[in-house]
C-alpha cells in the first residue's frame, strides 16, 4: 500500500510501517485519529512505544520538529504516556 506517512515530518520508514500494520496508513488519517490514540494502537504492537515517538507523531500533525512541541504539551504528553502504561 502507498502511503505518504514517511514524507511528514518526523515519520520515517519505521514508524510509517508500524503505523500501517495498526491500521493508520494516510496523515489524514493520523490527523484524524491524532496522536494519543494513534499511539495507543502503537504501544499495543510495540510496548516499548516511547514518549519521543509520541512528541513525533503529535509533531508531525502540526506540522513542526518534536523538539518545537510547546514545553506543556509535552508535560501532557508524559502524563498521558503514564497512564497508558499503568493499563
Amino acid at each position: 500500500m502507498k502511503s505518504n506517512l514517511s514524507q511528514q515530518i518526523n515519520i520515517g520508514k519505521d514508524t510509517e510501517t508500524k503505523l500501517i500494520e495498526v491500521g493508520i496508513s494516510s496523515f489524514e488519517e493520523l490527523k484524524a485519529i491524532g496522536a494519543e490514540q494513534a499511539y495507543i494502537r502503537l504501544h499495543a504492537v510495540d510496548p516499548g512505544a516511547c514518549l519521543s515517538l509520541l512528541c513525533g507523531l503529535e509533531g508531525a500533525i502540526h506540522g513542526i520538529s518534536w523538539h518545537k512541541i510547546p514545553k506543556e504539551r509535552k508535560e501532557e504528553l508524559k502524563a498521558f504516556i503514564k497512564m497508558v502504561n499503568k493499563q
